[in-house]
């Protein structure tokens, strides 16, 4: 691993770009505005013995590159605890943990979104990924009232029983401000453009029914969990996700809000509610701004990137990966959150990428211009690779 520093010039403005090394994608660079020229540091990427190739590829470009500087580096300790951050957590939470903090940096977890979807790997591959993604999405009480129902729960519970791992997001439908208008519809609602719901305005106003319904969608979502912590399923918990995008509303008035709502989230679900069966999961970037956003080390299990590369680039985003693995020192799990394209595991293992686990989107894996079905077969096949067939029990007998 090395450093990379660039010198570079931005006087048209605020700008960022691809980094690629020997043709792979590592990360996404940004460049401050800057009428001289300066550096920026670009993180870490991976360089092997002779010729290297160092590209920056246009994304959101348009700034003068000068140079690239580069320094050997140490690969950052990884040292993740299996504390979690749940008092009390259940047992079958906790065991699911220490097997995660067992496996780190030696495999990696194999992930599909989507019940129907896992099926369709198995179908592919008679191989069934290790972790099934779920959603809260359609328990979001606006989108119940507007007629939205989902069996994503029984499935989950199902999944479980079939030896498989849980995981769920939650694409949190706004509790208000719906504009349901062509383009911004109902269904919309968790994006920041469908939506008027003022998350910084709740907040500071406690007295408000903005926060009174804030309060009513989280305890729609703990009915659902505590359906899920009754059937003894631990769930990777992943909500309030890529909120330093800003295109959902939890992250469009920034960090501050945002962490304040993570914290609300917490303390409701685990102290309020009494939810111990959850490890909570925050979808970070690698940019110095991330921890900006980041609720806490004593709010978080998990730390993951959600990596979307052009079609068929099965780069393992090492860059990517080390970053994170540092700018969080090295104490936290770090998981491919999200991806559309699935790495390489021969590059994963080469490049020391470890991520722990990867989570395909739903409809990137059905999509041979995407992954290539040779490709997938390879995935679900490869030893480096822990499909669900290769999971211990991961039940806790009573």
């Amino acid at each position: 691993m090395h450093e990379l520093i660039i010198g570079y010039a931005a006087p048209y403005g605020y700008k960022e770009n691809s980094l690629y090394v020997n043709g792979e994608f590592q990360t996404n660079v940004k460049f401050p505005q800057s009428q001289k020229f300066t550096t920026v540091y670009a993180g870490l990427i991976p360089l092997k013995n002779g010729k290297n190739t160092i590209s920056i590829v246009k994304s959101w470009g348009w700034f003068l590159l000068d140079y690239f500087k580069i320094k050997k580096a140490e690969i950052p300790t990884m040292n993740p605890t299996n504390k979690l951050v749940t008092p009390n957590p259940s047992k079958e939470a906790q065991k699911l943990m220490d097997y995660l903090v067992s496996i780190y940096g030696k495999y990696t977890l194999s992930g599909q979104m989507g019940y129907k979807d896992a099926f369709w790997i198995w179908n592919i591959t008679d191989k069934f990924p290790a972790i099934c993604g779920f959603d809260m999405m359609d328990y979001s009480p606006s989108r119940v009232e507007r007629g939205a129902s989902s069996r994503d729960v029984e499935d989950a519970i199902d999944w479980w029983n079939m030896g498989g791992i849980v995981q769920f997001q939650w694409h949190w439908n706004a509790p208000k401000g719906l504009y349901d208008t062509p383009g911004k519809e109902w269904w919309r609602g968790f994006y920041t453009n469908a939506t008027s719901f003022d998350i910084e305005y709740a907040l500071n106003h406690p007295e408000s029914e903005d926060y009174k319904l804030i309060i009513r969608d989280i305890d729609a979502i703990a009915v659902q969990l505590k359906r899920l912590q009754e059937a003894k399923v631990p769930i990777l918990w992943r909500p309030l996700h890529e909120a330093e995008g800003r295109w959902f509303w939890w992250g469009a008035k920034g960090p501050e809000a945002c962490k304040k709502l993570w914290r609300l989230l917490f303390d409701r679900l685990v102290n309020y509610h009494k939810i111990n069966n959850l490890i909570w999961v925050w979808t970070t970037t690698d940019s110095p701004d991330a921890l900006k956003w980041y609720p806490g080390d004593e709010y978080v299990d998990i730390v993951g990137a959600d990596i979307y590369l052009k079609d068929k680039d099965y780069s393992p985003s090492t860059g990517m990966f080390y970053n994170i693995v540092k700018l969080f020192g090295g104490k936290k799990l770090v998981a491919l959150t999200e991806n559309g394209i699935i790495p390489d595991p021969d590059l994963m293992k080469e490049q020391k990428a470890y991520w722990v686990w990867f989570m395909t989107w739903s409809g990137f894996e059905n999509d041979p211009n995407k992954n290539e079905i040779s490709h997938i077969k390879k995935v679900f096949n490869h030893p480096f690779v822990i499909t669900k067939d290769e999971l211990p029990n991961l039940k806790v007998e009573e």
